[in-house]
């Protein structure tokens, strides 16, 4: 089943890290790339594991020392919970002084383990935040990156027509990237902020008409893929991974957008991992008198 004749845009807007880079297209001084999208449905879910009550909703993972480690979102305790791949809890790593606004992803280098608290859904937060944590687990020192949007000049909307929402991260270079959950315009707004702790403006790097609202993220910084979950309606009825190959946005290189459907019934995914191209894990919110579910689903990829 594929889509044609759409198109999602990445619009370069300013600089990202320490390369700007310096074109200009014949419409004007905001240089457009244009990708194509195709919409397939070949997935197989390989295995499915009910994990731990505690972490009912889940909303973003990670690997760290080959073990996983998932977060809930707003209202829930600020804890990071570490689960082996059966999904068994293995550890509670808790701070008690670090409050839970809006957890919504995860994202890790070497050194530091990176808490995106940017969950704004009536985009009514002025205390958006990045909290940066040592991979040590017997370290619980952290240290805090917050952010605004320069471009938000109103702080309440209706929940429909939030646009500084935000519950994908990830890391490219010494960048933190910022995927956000535009409601309004079904499109995901690109910002990125440094990994060192102060207070910041978000630099706007790019937009992609993903045609969806965006609940997650991953990046593989050595085969440069990137990984979306999101839905196409604001009910969240159906959830799809979006893959995009080679993404750098230091380049200005044409992408296209391969969205797959997740072959399950109505759940909440709001946060995915990649093993390899076209193999992921995702984890669903538990539902009514449900438990949460970690999936590892299989892409038939046509390319």
């Amino acid at each position: 089943m594929k889509k044609k004749g759409s198109v999602v845009q990445l619009d370069r807007i300013s600089d990202f890290g320490s390369e700007g880079w310096g074109f200009e297209s014949s419409l004007g001084h905001l240089l457009i790339f244009f990708f194509l999208v195709a919409k397939l449905d070949a997935q197989t879910i390989i295995s499915e594991t009910e994990l731990p009550i505690s972490v009912y909703e889940t909303s973003g993972l990670e690997i760290v020392d080959n073990n996983l480690i998932t977060i809930n979102d707003s209202g829930n305790p600020s804890n990071l919970y570490y689960l082996n791949k059966d999904g068994e809890m293995l550890n509670r790593r808790m701070f008690n002084d670090l409050k839970n606004n809006d957890w919504e992803d995860l994202t890790a280098d070497e050194e530091f383990i990176y808490i995106a608290d940017t969950g704004n859904n009536f985009d009514t937060r002025e205390n958006l935040r990045i909290i940066k944590i040592p991979v040590n687990s017997e370290n619980n020192s952290y240290e805090i990156i917050n952010f605004h949007y320069p471009e938000q000049d109103k702080f309440i909307t209706l929940e429909k027509s939030s646009q500084y929402d935000a519950e994908g991260l990830i890391i490219v270079d010494d960048s933190l990237i910022i995927f956000t959950k535009n409601k309004l315009k079904k499109i995901t707004e690109i910002y990125t902020v440094p990994k060192i702790a102060g207070t910041y403006e978000a630099k706007k790097i790019g937009r992609l008409n993903t045609q969806s609202i965006i609940t997650g993220a991953d990046y593989d910084s050595k085969t440069k893929l990137l990984a979306l979950t999101g839905s196409l309606s604001f009910k969240g009825d159906e959830y799809y991974i979006l893959k995009i190959k080679d993404f750098d946005p230091k380049k200005p290189i044409n992408y296209y957008i391969d969205i797959y459907k997740i072959p399950l019934e109505k759940t909440q995914v709001e946060s995915i991992k990649i093993i390899d191209k076209n193999t992921f894990w995702v984890t669903s919110e538990a539902e009514t008198f449900g438990s949460p579910m970690m999936y590892k689903i299989k892409i038939n990829s046509i390319h």
